[in-house]
């Protein structure tokens, strides 16, 4: 890609914001060098790699990449025989440690059962290096000093050191101490100069004490004296300093040739971890973003679908939709300044870049882009004071250069084609450069102001209108991109807002052709079509949704109710073959026993034969009725509305609410209202004497006809409240013994509500939740006096 185009649609922003979510320089330095890919397979190879680090972050949060660092000089200085400071070796034992724990990382949700292809492959290079990282953790601590375990040469000095150093702080807080000596001293404390252990002593004394001068105050009146009671012991501390930094030395080189054993393991760990640390970068900022995997081809094909600038603040800009490369190879936006058009075509532009290097692009999902070999712009003020070129020659050596190398694997983009000439002219020359890079089969997008490139549109195959769409209303743009209609002339609506005369307005009308006046009308016409299909398509969506929730539910519901069936059948059969097999165990007794009896003496006696046949009689499975006359009796019975009764192909108890046909009738079971064949209904007997037949009413005031069961859900607690009083008359009033109200689950207020009324109202007998065919704890069965 050319730097002036990466420039242009400002792609080296993206990479600063990428940037920041690099864990260290290594992923950084890779983002450095990051490039818009070419092919189609490498773009693809890379967005996999995105897409897996976006997965690990949607699974566990987070990736572990902490104490990773960039010690490739140190390695490689190491290699060739250089000595490795403390904090050197510190950095690569952390580095050690921390690929080989998002090794583990990777290998556990790998294990649980999470395709990582890509991380396996990576992690599957890193060596753990455990050995390494021991020995160099055992001799530096974590603050960069060689530890005084890291040998017994070394511990021996430490403690020498020590217990000279003790000595000498308690030779001079002698001096601290005595009150000869306190009057001679500046302060009471005891310092350091040129690595010796000396006192502040006041100028005058400098005779006292002896020994060796190692500095003095800025004013003079101080000095710095080392006494001679501890010349001795000083020259001794820094003889053991000096054999501790031959052992530390020792030690470093050993540690740092350890590490040159290995240092090729090391750098090839370093650029796995690099490249790690790159792919979970993208998936953060992807994150950020909330940008999707778009899916690419090579066919120079786009489908952007609500596709967001990336520099802009994602909660306020207006995403936009468009299609380049199949019914239409190129795209000419018209529309006011101000309105959006520039951001349009840098949006469609920045968003490929984006996508040919690998990252997520923040649009919905299913967006399709295309991986073109060359990207071209000409947008903004291109003015050159250096060359004495206008704005048109400066855009004109950018378009010749342009033309050039356009072919059919590239996008083009043009901002304001033909602006700063005469626009005649400028119109003509704009189409035929349409043309020419058409012709090359290149994907075009370009913005205009020229009515000419209306027309030119709907003349040429291959190439579709667009507008961003301008509110006369607020006069201010709506950022909005209307492909397929024109952008139109809104002069004169924004002048009649700001308050010319009319008049004025009028008589400029006049001056415009009628064809330019029926153009302006049409495109006014599509843009309110436009406008009405979209809100047609947002209502039709919502409703499709509904329906789909509601056929959902519907099939929750059926797929119950034939488990509960199957359940049902299941047990008859279990029942039945039970009493079957007792008949033949109990048949089968009967002929063994006549057998014996004949075995034994002869002819068996009446009274046996009267006695066995009995047995056989009563061992028959008992027929509750003949199945033939209980089903004409079923067919003949007559139901009425309000009647109780079990429905026996559900084994659940309901409601009649109407006849529906000589030999069916709708029914309320619980919640739910069904056809059932009269054959499959029985009434149930009540205790009490049978009540007159319940008929539906009339509610007061025309309503509807009173049922058995009251929805309140969805409605208000207050109006749910005088809803539930009102109905209750009714249902007395229709003579219902029992009536269900619905209320539904929710927080619980309003089940709360009703029960409280329920058990307060006069004529409630008494109330009980809904059972598991009813609708549970979702509904109310109050029992009416």
């Amino acid at each position: 890609m050319h730097e002036k185009v990466i420039r242009v649609l400002e792609l080296s922003k993206i990479l600063d914001k990428l940037k920041k979510h690099a864990s260290c320089s290594l992923g950084a330095g890779k983002i450095e060098k990051l490039a818009p890919a070419i092919t189609l397979e490498e773009v693809n190879s890379q967005q996999e790699r995105t897409d897996e680090g976006v997965k690990v972050l949607r699974l566990k949060g987070q990736a572990p990449l902490g104490g990773i660092r960039d010690i490739r000089s140190s390695v490689k200085r190491s290699e060739i025989g250089g000595m490795l400071s403390p904090d050197e070796l510190l950095d690569i034992a952390t580095t050690i440690h921390g690929g080989r724990r998002f090794k583990r990382f990777v290998e556990g949700m790998i294990e649980d059962g999470i395709e990582l292809p890509v991380l396996d492959s990576i992690v599957e290079l890193i060596d753990p290096l455990q050995q390494l990282e021991q020995e160099i953790t055992l001799c530096i601590d974590d603050n960069g000093r060689v530890a005084d375990d890291a040998s017994a040469a070394l511990k021996t000095v430490r403690q020498q050191l020590r217990t000279l150093e003790s000595r000498v702080r308690e030779k001079l807080e002698s001096y601290i101490r005595s009150s000869s000596y306190q009057k001679m001293l500046s302060d009471a404390i005891i310092t350091i100069r040129n690595d010796r252990f000396v006192l502040p002593v006041k100028q005058e004394y400098r005779g006292s004490f002896g020994g060796m001068v190692h500095d003095q105050s800025s004013s003079g009146a101080t000095l710095f004296i080392e006494p001679q009671a501890i010349v001795a012991l000083n020259n001794q501390i820094r003889e053991e300093k000096a054999k501790e930094a031959r052992e530390v030395e020792r030690i470093l080189r050993e540690l740092s040739a350890r590490t040159g054993e290995h240092a090729q393991e090391l750098l090839l760990n370093v650029e796995q971890l690099a490249e790690i640390d790159f792919i979970f970068a993208k998936a953060r900022f992807a994150n950020e973003l909330k940008a999707s995997r778009p899916i690419m081809n090579d066919k120079g094909l786009i489908k952007l679908r609500s596709g967001r600038h990336p520099l802009l603040d994602q909660e306020t800009v207006v995403p936009i939709s468009v299609e380049l490369g199949g019914d239409f190879q190129s795209l000419v936006i018209t529309g006011p300044n101000t309105g959006g058009k520039t951001v349009t075509l840098k949006t469609i532009g920045l968003l490929s870049l984006m996508a040919q290097c690998g990252l997520h692009i923040p649009a919905e999902e299913e967006s399709e882009m295309a991986v073109f070999e060359a990207i071209y712009a000409d947008i903004g003020d291109e003015q050159s004071i250096e060359q004495s070129l206008s704005t048109f020659s400066s855009h004109m050596v950018n378009i010749v250069e342009i033309l050039k190398h356009v072919n059919r694997e590239s996008l083009v983009l043009f901002d304001e084609l033909g602006a700063g000439t005469d626009p005649q002219e400028g119109a003509a020359l704009a189409i035929s450069i349409l043309d020419y890079a058409f012709a090359r089969g290149a994907r075009i997008v370009a913005t205009t102001h020229y009515s000419e490139l209306k027309a030119y549109a709907y003349n040429r195959d291959g190439v579709m209108n667009a507008s961003v769409e301008f509110d006369v209303q607020t006069l201010r743009p709506t950022y909005r991109l209307l492909v397929g209609v024109p952008g139109r002339s809104n002069a004169f609506e924004i002048s009649r807002r700001l308050g010319l005369e009319p008049a004025i307005i009028d008589s400029a009308k006049a001056q415009i052709s009628d064809e330019d006046n029926q153009i302006d009308n049409m495109i006014r016409s599509l843009e309110d079509n436009q406008k009405r299909a979209e809100k047609e398509m947002a209502e039709a969506k919502e409703i499709r949704k509904e329906s789909e929730k509601l056929k959902a539910d519907l099939e929750n519901e059926l797929h119950k109710l034939e488990a509960e069936k199957s359940r049902l059948l299941d047990k008859a059969r279990e029942e039945a073959q039970r009493s079957v097999a007792e008949a033949q165990r109990t048949a089968e007794e009967v002929i063994r026993e006549l057998r014996e009896l004949q075995k034994a003496g002869g002819s068996v006696k009446e009274h046996k034969l009267i006695e066995a046949k009995k047995r056989l009689e009563k061992a028959v499975p008992e027929k509750k009725s003949n199945a033939q006359a209980q089903k004409a009796k079923k067919a003949n019975a007559e139901f009425v509305p309000g009647e109780e009764v079990k429905v026996l192909t559900f084994g659940q108890k309901g409601f009649i609410i109407e006849k529906v046909s000589s030999k069916e009738y709708q029914v309320q079971i619980g919640i739910m209202k069904m056809n059932v064949a009269a054959t499959a209904l029985e009434k149930i007997k009540q205790e009490k004497a049978k009540p007159e037949p319940r008929s539906f009413v009339k509610m007061s005031g025309g309503g509807q006809t009173a049922r058995p069961e009251l929805d309140l859900r969805g409605k208000r607690f207050e109006d749910a409240m005088i809803e539930v009083d009102r109905y209750l008359d009714e249902a007395v009033m229709a003579g219902f013994h029992q009536v269900s109200i619905i209320h539904g689950k929710g927080t619980g207020a309003l089940r709360g509500g009703v029960q409280d009324l329920l058990k307060n109202h006069r004529s409630v007998k008494s109330t009980r939740m809904g059972e598991a065919g009813e609708g549970g704890s979702g509904v109310t069965v109050a029992v009416l006096k």
